[in-house]
């Protein structure tokens, strides 16, 4: 085992992929010489030659459509979308186009293409480098969509996604890159794509989340076994298809639920994972599910006082899953 960051695991993943296969490929804005803009791809066009590492225009819709064209002539490509904020001009490629050629074709023509995209706040990126698109992509039949929180979680589900045969986004929150450090095998391992993560056994209440706000939800549950609240940590790592097993065994274990990510309240993960609990486990509560998530607002605050006003935190956190453990 060797401790990395999270962007050292994304790079190592690729990097092993293309190794392996010389159909694996990469390309977007500023990937190559460059090694993209968070050096994601760092010494790969050395490595792997131009044909392989593709620097592009600045042309979102132009990076996600060479790559599904590349996957229909039986190519692996990872395209990168710089940040988050930019997708919307690769969306109808993504979402009206990669998502429903399967289901068009009746599986004749597969589309084994991986869009990495950076998200997400708290790190001063204001109103056009900070946005989280994840309720957009999750409402998808078609697309799977994975959100790892930590290194060993990043290359595992990284690397399955560049195996597999159907059109899958992978979102990466920007401040995990650097900031989140852990343990990843020195061997060759990957993860199923759509199975969550206990991150944290406990007892008295299950705290669900993803990506960044995962390690605030640590946190928390660190101060409520102070005051004798056993939390349970749930990683969903994978927004699409979500770990309906998972999530329900954790729930009923508990017999309390709360919900927890950056996006906004409304429409968003959470409140998918609300109405599965409500559907099929709703006898099992003592409480009403929770959520705490990013606040109805239109984008991420540019202000430093009002980013943090936005942001999620071990305190807030803390704060909901006292009001929920009184019930």
């Amino acid at each position: 085992m060797t401790v990395k960051s999270v962007i050292e695991a994304v790079r190592e993943a690729m990097r092993e992929e293309m190794v392996a296969d010389s159909r694996v490929m990469t390309l977007g804005e500023d990937v190559g010489a460059r090694g993209g803009v968070f050096l994601a791809t760092q010494g790969f066009v050395e490595e792997f030659g131009e044909r392989r590492v593709i620097d592009t225009p600045l042309a979102e819709a132009s990076i996600a459509g060479i790559a599904l064209g590349l996957a229909f002539k039986g190519l692996r490509p990872i395209a990168e979308i710089q940040f988050s904020d930019f997708w919307w001009y690769a969306a109808n490629q993504i979402i009206g186009e990669a998502a429903r050629v399967c289901y068009g074709s009746n599986g004749v023509l597969p589309a084994p293409m991986v869009v990495r995209i950076p998200y997400g706040g708290g790190v001063r990126g204001g109103l056009f480098h900070s946005q989280n698109i994840e309720s957009y992509l999750y409402n998808t039949p078609g697309l799977k969509v994975i959100a790892p929180s930590n290194p060993y979680d990043a290359k595992g589900l990284l690397k399955a996604a560049i195996r597999d045969n159907n059109p899958v986004v992978c979102l990466e929150h920007k401040k995990t890159y650097r900031g989140v450090r852990g343990e990843v095998p020195d061997g060759e391992y990957t993860l199923p794509i759509g199975v969550a993560d206990v991150k944290r056994e406990g007892a008295d209440v299950t705290v669900i989340s993803y990506g960044l706000a995962l390690h605030y939800c640590l946190a928390a549950a660190e101060m409520m076994e102070d005051e004798g609240v056993s939390v349970e940590v749930l990683d969903l790592r994978t927004l699409r298809p979500l770990d309906k097993e998972g999530i329900l065994a954790s729930v009923r274990k508990t017999a309390k639920a709360l919900i927890v990510h950056e996006a906004n309240t409304t429409g968003g993960v959470g409140a998918e994972v609300s109405a599965i609990i409500g559907e099929e486990a709703f006898e099992d509560l003592d409480a009403p599910i929770m959520r705490l998530c990013g606040p109805d607002v239109p984008t991420m605050p540019f202000a430093s006082t009002l980013e943090d006003a936005y942001m999620l935190n071990a305190d807030k956190i803390r704060d909901a899953l006292q009001k929920l453990a009184a019930y």
